[in-house]
């Protein structure tokens, strides 16, 4: 018989339904407690820090460059100011492949090898999210290529910036100097955050001595940025703040003046305001293009001038370190009469040559040829014609300790304070001074050489214009600077000293004396005196620059140029009342009466019509 009934067991049904049911909902309740915990944690707990990295994403803070300082010369005239230029940058956070990015970008404009170099160095030591430049002086065809293809160059931004220019180029390369990239050893000395979006310092001249007050203070701004990172709008700005504007005493007139007449020479001249210690004109020949340097100097240019035989990057202003042969001649003068070891009537007899006691060879006058300068010879006579036999035996009398205190009481043999790096001391012998150097006694032989600024004695052209205008101003010792004013607050002169211990009676005696050079119908510098209606003192100079046996004459025709004698000229103007003094070096020249004292009377020129057209303005 068959069973047509159901095999079900409601009741145990029943309580699998619920059992089903009970772990279901537990299981429901635990996920809605993950996730409820899990929104917690992302929507309250890390609120503040998810909120921070997507406004990171979304907002880019970048530092804003300063304005460099301008810089001016005493009468305005801009000598260094700033440009807009335009720049190739990349913020790698940006791209997803900064190689594959360098390698688009090479192909759409000219990349070089040195500037891929000078990226990849600059990474090491960026912050995130920093701009490094990759390209700069993008020219506008470049700039319109890097537009069109900007949607697909993610991480690459053409930036606009200010850059370094000098307007009149090689006339103020020396003194001025320029700036140029920070370099690797630069930027393990530098303050980071200072520099932020800069890659340019001060190198040489016064862009470096006064990089701190140049440089200015960085600013900020907070610009929104789309998903690809590109910027879209500024959130907020702290604007930059400029550096300190500089004014000169360098006046463009005469330091076109000088760089002019020493065109086509190798040379140095610096001229000082008497009052002041103002540098008027400092220009070292030949010179170079500042410009090249500013957003990197190509290999090319950097061999040319650095391997040129006429040496152009060398300031010889306040580096170059000379014999100063005669132009000493005054100051020894000055210091003979001052300690009565030669009075204005003490004469000798000049025949050429000067003996002293022990010494067979003897030592000889510029003219021993033509017998000497004969009989009758004073000071007066000896500084007017350079009679190198007189101040042999000055020197032997007065000795190397008194020549070599005042010597640094006039500026020689020390560094005399310019604001400017880099200047050389030079070198006013003495005991102590050949005992350190040369681990030798001093002997009157050294003297003998000395009193005629020969043998170990050596200076800068800087040097003996300050020398020339202690000697104008009749003692006052000032250090000699560079910058008249910054942001228009005057930079007063410093006082290093008292004026120096000479009587009056000497210093009119030596101001005549080196009238006579310039005006007497045998000074040494007589051939600038035509047509002069002012008067200039001075004293011509004539430096071995190479050993001649005494027994051999000097003869040029003999020997190569860069072996001829230097030229050299101390002056100062008008002689009454002095307002500019100089001292120049002509390398090579042969003769400072010929050579250098024209040199000197094109500045002495330009500077008195400049003081003739003030006077003519202000009536």
């Amino acid at each position: 018989m068959m069973h047509n009934g159901a095999f079900s067991d409601p009741e145990r049904e029943r309580k699998l339904f619920a059992s089903r049911l009970f772990v279901g909902t537990l299981v429901t309740l635990l996920l809605s407690l993950v996730l409820g915990l899990r929104y917690f944690d992302l929507q309250i707990s890390r609120y503040e820090d998810f909120a921070t990295q997507s406004n990171n994403n979304r907002v880019l803070v970048r530092p804003l460059p300063p304005p460099r300082g301008l810089i001016y010369d005493r009468s305005g005239q801009l000598i260094a100011d700033n440009r807009p230029s335009y720049n190739l940058t990349i913020v790698p956070e940006r791209s997803e492949n900064v190689e594959q990015l360098l390698s688009e970008l090479g192909k759409l404009i000219t990349i070089s090898e040195r500037d891929i170099q000078s990226f990849r160095k600059k990474l090491t030591r960026r912050r995130p999210f920093e701009q490094t430049t990759l390209h700069v002086n993008l020219s506008e065809a470049e700039r319109a290529i890097l537009a069109v293809n900007g949607h697909r160059l993610d991480g690459a931004e053409t930036s606009a910036r200010l850059i370094r220019h000098y307007p009149h180029r090689d006339l103020y390369a020396h003194a001025v100097g320029y700036v140029g990239r920070i370099n690797e050893r630069e930027s393990q000395t530098i303050e980071t955050v200072k520099y932020s979006g800069t890659d340019s310092i001060g190198k040489v001249g016064l862009e470096k001595f006064y990089e701190k007050q140049l440089l200015g203070t960085v600013g900020s701004e907070q610009v929104e940025t789309n998903a690809r990172g590109r910027a879209m709008r500024i959130l907020q700005q702290t604007p930059a703040l400029p550096g300190d504007n500089l004014t000169l005493y360098l006046d463009t007139d005469l330091q076109r003046a000088a760089f002019d007449a020493l065109k086509g020479e190798r040379g140095a001249l610096v001229a000082i305001e008497v009052e002041t210690g103002g540098i008027l004109a400092m220009v070292s020949t030949p010179s170079y293009d500042p410009n090249l340097f500013v957003t990197g100097i190509s290999q090319k240019n950097y061999d040319s001038l650095l391997y040129s035989k006429d040496r152009p990057l060398f300031d010889r202003a306040i580096r170059g370190q000379y014999p100063p042969g005669s132009t000493i001649k005054p100051l020894f003068g000055l210091i003979a009469l001052q300690h009565n070891i030669v009075t204005p009537s003490y004469q000798i007899n000049d025949n050429g040559y000067f003996y002293f006691e022990g010494i067979d060879r003897p030592w000889r006058d510029h003219n021993f040829a033509r017998g000497g300068h004969g009989d009758g010879v004073n000071l007066s006579k000896a500084i007017t014609e350079s009679c190198n036999i007189y101040f042999y035996g000055l020197g032997i009398k007065t000795g190397i300790d008194l020549l070599s205190n005042y010597g640094l009481q006039f500026g020689l043999g020390a560094k005399t304070g310019i604001d400017m790096p880099g200047e050389r001391p030079g070198i006013m012998p003495n005991r102590a001074w050949k005992k350190g150097a040369h681990g030798q006694s001093w002997f009157n032989g050294d003297t003998i050489n000395t009193s005629i600024g020969q043998g170990f004695m050596l200076t800068t052209p800087l040097q003996l214009a300050v020398m020339s205008a202690r000697i104008a101003s009749r003692g006052d010792v000032r250090a000699p600077r560079l910058v008249k004013s910054i942001n228009g607050i005057e930079q007063r002169a410093t006082q290093v000293t008292t004026n120096i211990d000479i009587d009056t009676k000497h210093w009119d005696y030596m101001h005549q004396a080196m009238q006579d050079v310039v005006h007497s119908r045998r000074g040494t510098a007589r051939s600038i005196n035509v047509e002069l209606d002012y008067k200039i003192a001075g004293k011509t100079g004539t430096a071995q620059a190479i050993s001649i046996d005494a027994e051999d004459k000097y003869d040029s025709s003999k020997l190569n140029k860069n072996q001829w004698d230097h030229a050299l000229f101390v002056a100062f103007a008008p002689v009454k009342d002095p307002k500019i003094a100089i001292g120049l070096i002509v390398e090579n020249g042969e003769h400072g009466g010929s050579s250098a004292a024209p040199i000197a009377r094109a500045v002495f020129d330009a500077y008195m019509a400049s003081q003739e057209s003030a006077t003519l303005a202000t009536k």
